[in-house]
């Protein structure tokens, strides 16, 4: 006999509800941006700038995207569930954090490997210099840097889906328990 005979047998397949008091989305955010591999390499290895510039160490720069994107992500899907009641289980939660992290990762690479071409051409002496700036930093960080910054925002983003999928939503049943018949758990 098979452990999973339906669909809604698999992990993560149960209806889940938003929790009612505030406290619970600014909890799931916070740990959600606290990403385990940063935090801990935080603390192995410090920052070696802390200043914001092109030289800020890329730990600090995803704490602080992850600061602003886990939150927008979770509005997103909050949002998202009042209008069409969907995702309606805690992996098509996890699913859509994953989604978006891996969009936002790719869009915020582009846009880095862009500003630095751009930077770029302000610091070359002449258009064939500026050229190969660019030609450099695109290769470097636009076909090199872009697997590797998707890679990294959907592990960050499955940390934090998995974040909101169980501290901002609960368990609850698809109906109301009016006679007190439904099995709990």
């Amino acid at each position: 006999m098979s452990r999973f005979e339906t669909y809604s047998d698999l992990p993560g397949q149960a209806t889940i509800a938003a929790r009612p008091a505030p406290l619970y989305p600014v909890l799931a955010c916070l740990a959600g941006a606290a990403w385990p591999p940063l935090w801990l390499t935080l603390l192995v290895w410090r920052p070696h700038a802390v200043m914001p510039g092109r030289d800020m160490d890329w730990r600090l720069v995803v704490l602080l995207i992850g600061l602003i994107a886990v939150p927008l992500a979770l509005y997103r899907i909050l949002n998202e569930r009042r209008r069409d009641g969907r995702p309606c289980t805690r992996l098509g939660v996890v699913w859509r954090f994953m989604l978006y992290g891996g969009m936002a990762a790719a869009l915020v690479q582009i846009v880095v490997a862009l500003g630095m071409s751009v930077m770029g051409w302000f610091e070359a002496a002449d258009v064939m210099q500026a050229l190969g700036a660019t030609e450099t930093t695109l290769l470097i960080f636009g076909v090199g840097g872009l697997p590797i910054a998707m890679v990294v925002g959907v592990s960050y983003a499955l940390w934090a889906g998995l974040c909101a999928a169980f501290i901002a939503f609960e368990a609850r049943p698809a109906v109301k328990d009016r006679l007190g018949l439904m099995p709990r758990g």
